[in-house]
């Protein structure tokens, strides 16, 4: 291999970034303040039809904060998918209610709607699908299951920033969504999250929480948590916001490029009334995908990643939450997916390389 590695993954950061974080710093106020109500604020407006929306210092603090204000607790359960990263099971134990893991439809890598309803028990209080590398879960079915069982129906958007479903976007169907700024997201604030609502007093309750319970300085209402953003973070959100929409184009126009030109593989499904936003674009080999892998990477110089190679319901932290289970399209997309690197800021000779290792891999394997 003589070209140079294309990595899994790219996080785009400018100067313009860095300016913002200057500015945050020159101004003295460093902790949640001006940048974070505005970036409450840009986001709701441009991501989530005018939305109330509480900054967080991460995806997995939008969760548990987001299920805590929505009265989720000890005797509950909420239905997940066991095909995500852990965080999603991880956050509904914090808040002391069980996990009961459900299974995906393989075409999208969401939650199947027959497999949640099958799962409905006299405890479940809610349903969190997660929008899986940028596809939208069946809201339509969701919706109408939640609604008829009458639970309530959150959204883990992490991966999902700009996606829609039937042209409304993701983190607008349930009682709040949450959205992940990590580093490796569409977009990024360094570290951070966003809790998105449409019911003031969910909103209401979420501030308090993240700011150890209090609305008033000093005055704390409930038991909370140090969930709050920065400043600093936020002023990174902030330009970030400006240019998702074009990096959202795009990954698509990526993804577009690599499903006409791949051989061999099974490339990602879209549903008609999905709008795919490519947080990942994962295909799917069917035989030794780790032996795939590892061709891409050592003979053509082509980074990729496996997400999730092991079922939350298989984890040691969360498998005491479902002894037994059998969820045989969550196996068997733990087994054969592979993400290719799909970033905007790819050249097209990139994606020339990326598709031509991928079909010679293929090729070399079948």
């Amino acid at each position: 291999m003589s070209e140079p590695l294309i990595p899994a993954a790219h996080p785009l950061v400018g100067e313009d970034e860095v300016e913002a974080v200057s500015r945050v710093i020159r101004s003295g106020m460093l902790a949640q303040g001006p940048e974070v109500a505005a970036f409450e604020s840009e986001f709701g407006e441009q991501m989530v039809d005018g939305c109330c929306c509480v900054a967080v210092n991460s995806g997995t603090a939008a969760l548990h904060v987001g299920l805590l204000a929505a009265g989720i607790g000890p005797g509950d359960e909420v239905i997940v998918p066991s095909f995500t990263f852990a965080a999603t099971g991880n956050s509904v134990a914090l808040t002391g209610a069980t996990p009961v893991f459900a299974d995906i439809e393989g075409e999208y890598f969401s939650l199947d709607p027959d497999a949640v309803e099958a799962a409905i028990t006299p405890r479940t209080k809610a349903i969190m699908p997660v929008h899986l590398y940028g596809h939208p879960a069946n809201m339509t079915r969701l919706v109408e299951i939640a609604s008829r069982h009458n639970l309530l129906l959150a959204e883990d958007a992490a991966q999902a920033h700009g996606a829609t479903w039937q042209s409304r976007p993701v983190g607008t169907f349930g009682c709040f969504g949450a959205f992940s700024f990590y580093p490796t997201k569409n977009m990024t604030s360094g570290e951070g999250g966003m809790i998105t609502t449409a019911d003031e007093d969910l909103a209401q309750a979420a501030a308090m929480l993240r700011n150890q319970g209090m609305a008033k300085r000093y005055a704390n209402e409930v038991v909370g948590l140090n969930n709050r953003m920065t400043d600093i973070h936020a002023a990174i959100g902030r330009v970030q916001l400006k240019k998702v929409a074009h990096w959202t184009a795009k990954r698509q126009e990526n993804a577009a490029f690599l499903t006409a030109n791949l051989e061999g593989v099974t490339v990602p499904q879209v549903a008609p009334e999905a709008t795919h936003v490519y947080h990942q674009y994962t295909i799917r080999v069917e035989d030794d995908r780790d032996g795939f892998v590892s061709a891409l990477r050592d003979e053509h110089g082509i980074g990729s990643g496996v997400y999730y190679p092991i079922p939350n319901h298989r984890l040691p932290s969360l498998s005491p939450y479902a002894p037994g289970l059998d969820l045989p399209e969550t196996e068997a997309a733990a087994r054969t997916v592979v993400s290719l690197p799909v970033y905007p800021s790819l050249t097209a000779g990139e994606l020339e390389r990326i598709a031509d290792a991928v079909n010679a891999v293929a090729r070399a394997g079948a």
